[in-house]
């Protein structure tokens, strides 16, 4: 299937109408979607490109007023692989994605780079994003999307719409919906500064115990680089 197969199948797979993501389905009716498609999710081949991808997206999404605007990495291999394979390689990307990012930026000043930090996102080109794994064999059916992919939310989107009021109205309608799809909430689903959005990441549910593998050291990196 070729990329633009590709992603007429990931927005069929948004509009669906049984899909619990009301401004995930609002952010393709607005055409506020920006899409890559790549080769493996375990190879590092592509990296650059879904950086400098990025990048461009964020330059877009910080001269704009809209709200929902996401950007969707989809990687065509494997096409078949098991949740802990998935957990196990939406890690090794963020790590190396973090670890290029770090050469030339800081991390976004707004949020916290400990993954164990209620206040902890994602940061790329110091702008904080929440990510979204999809793949095949999620738990979540509302993750269960042909191909791995990886969906980058700015998470300054989020303290827009906490701003206007209508967080907690969209949180709900989301989460009520997620229940009519999946029979239950999901069980790694908290608020922002209640736990670590890390849980939520991947789709997976994890144990107490669990640790998170990313170690985003940009301030060394940076340190280290100036030197």
């Amino acid at each position: 299937m070729n990329s633009e197969d590709i992603i007429k199948l990931y927005q069929d797979f948004l509009n669906n109408k049984d899909f619990p993501c009301v401004a995930a389905r609002a952010a393709i009716t607005r055409q506020q979607v920006k899409y890559l498609v790549v080769d493996h999710m375990a190879c590092p081949k592509d990296d650059t490109q879904i950086l400098d991808f990025l990048y461009q997206f964020v330059d877009y999404f910080r001269h704009t007023e809209e709200l929902f605007h996401s950007a969707v990495i989809i990687f065509k291999q494997p096409e078949k692989i098991t949740e802990s394979q998935f957990e196990e390689l939406i890690w090794q990307r963020l790590q190396a994605l973090a670890n290029l990012d770090a050469r030339q930026y800081n991390y976004d000043s707004r949020v916290d780079a400990d993954p164990s930090s209620a206040n902890f996102s994602f940061s790329l080109k110091e702008e904080a994003f929440f990510i979204i794994g999809l793949h095949p064999d999620s738990s979540r059916l509302a993750r269960r999307f042909n191909y791995p992919a990886l969906v980058f939310n700015p998470h300054a989107q989020f303290e827009q719409m906490r701003d206007m009021g209508n967080y907690n109205k969209i949180q709900n309608i989301v989460r009520k919906r997620d229940i009519a799809l999946s029979g239950s909430i999901n069980p790694m689903l908290k608020n922002y500064g209640e736990a670590s959005e890390v849980y939520q990441y991947s789709g997976k549910q994890y144990g107490t115990s669990w640790q998170c593998p990313l170690n985003l050291n940009h301030a060394k990196i940076n340190s280290n680089s100036a030197a």
